[in-house]
């Protein structure tokens, strides 16, 4: 796949213009977004998501729209479980709601720039290191057994006691001049003729450090889905894009998706278990079969994931609400008696 640098550019130019303008219209005015305002915004991003679909097997082949799929489908998929810990945050810093959008919109931005740096190291540790696949495949199978280990003890809960980057910001409280209360959309305020940087400052780099943090799983998981680093980041972009509007749609329904760590893990395992089947295609490690291939088992196809991913999603999400509805009812029955 043969990607000219200008369509690099084109692509950053267009991803720019667009987290500008819906900053822009933030900061004009902040309001804390209604169900439908965020259900046609959120559908307007994955409906262009699949769209680019299209253009990517349009240019350069179908192969390659089929990975860039069921990359956009696992990375969407992964990227609802940052909303849980965005729920954490705002929790725990008290933000009003009608600043949430514009601290969403300003961490995720910082995401997307961090994100696009580890994508382009992991293009490189790939080109250079054939054991990275070894590497990325453990990683992710043991991502899977905690995933599926935190799902099962009831962990989601005592995430609200923290979350993954407080420790940054306690170490930015210390070394920075900062403020208790808000000041509207403001990032920093000038005090007694010293800057102070706001709890909203604090807010967007939270937001923008643990996105990166989910990263490590999910850029991981790609990967194993495709070794375009074109394909990596557009997926990216497109998952991450929508996910402000996807914090307000989805609301009380995350604590319904119960099972979707379930879902998750099973992605992520299979998706390990690619990149190793892989890895043993392209050995090159000499204390593993004298540094020979090893192709017992057949390399799995971008199709054959794509289908495992759709199926996993789907039963999971089923399965999540179905029981949540018998608690529901279960509860009702015990309130009447």
């Amino acid at each position: 796949m043969n990607v000219e640098l200008w369509v690099w550019g084109l692509t950053i130019f267009i991803l720019t213009a667009v987290l500008v303008i819906d900053f822009i219209y933030q900061a004009k005015n902040p309001h804390d977004p209604s169900f439908k305002e965020s259900a046609i915004q959120s559908s307007i991003y994955i409906t262009l998501g699949l769209l680019f679909t299209f253009v990517i097997g349009w240019v350069w082949g179908p192969q390659f729209g089929q990975e860039y799929l069921a990359g956009f489908i696992t990375e969407k998929s992964l990227s609802v479980d940052n909303v849980f810990v965005f729920l954490v945050i705002f929790t725990q810093f008290a933000v009003p709601r009608a600043l949430r959008s514009q601290a969403l919109l300003i961490g995720i931005a910082i995401a997307l720039i961090l994100r696009f740096v580890f994508i382009l190291l992991g293009a490189t540790f790939i080109e250079n290191f054939s054991w990275a696949f070894y590497a990325f495949g453990a990683f992710l199978l043991l991502t899977a057994i905690k995933i599926m280990k935190d799902t099962f003890n009831g962990l989601k809960e005592s995430e609200h006691e923290e979350f993954a980057g407080g420790k940054l910001i306690q170490f930015l409280q210390r070394k920075m001049n900062t403020t208790d209360e808000y000041h509207g959309s403001k990032m920093t305020i000038v005090k007694n003729g010293k800057r102070y940087a706001t709890p909203l400052l604090l807010v967007m780099i939270a937001i923008g450090f643990t996105d990166l943090l989910f990263a490590l799983d999910s850029i991981p998981a790609i990967y194993g889905l495709t070794e375009e680093p074109y394909i990596v980041f557009v997926a990216n972009v497109f998952a991450l894009l929508g996910l402000r509007q996807l914090y307000f749609l989805l609301g009380g329904l995350m604590e319904r998706l119960k099972y979707l760590g379930v879902g998750l893990s099973l992605i992520l395992a299979w998706i390990g278990f690619k990149l190793v089947v892989h890895a043993l295609h392209k050995n090159e490690l000499p204390f593993i079969n004298g540094g020979e291939p090893i192709k017992v088992i057949p390399e799995i196809p971008t199709e054959l994931s794509l289908m495992v991913i759709l199926v996993t999603l789907i039963i999971t999400t089923i399965w999540s609400l179905a029981a949540t509805a018998g608690e529901a009812k279960k509860n009702k029955a015990e309130i009447k008696e």
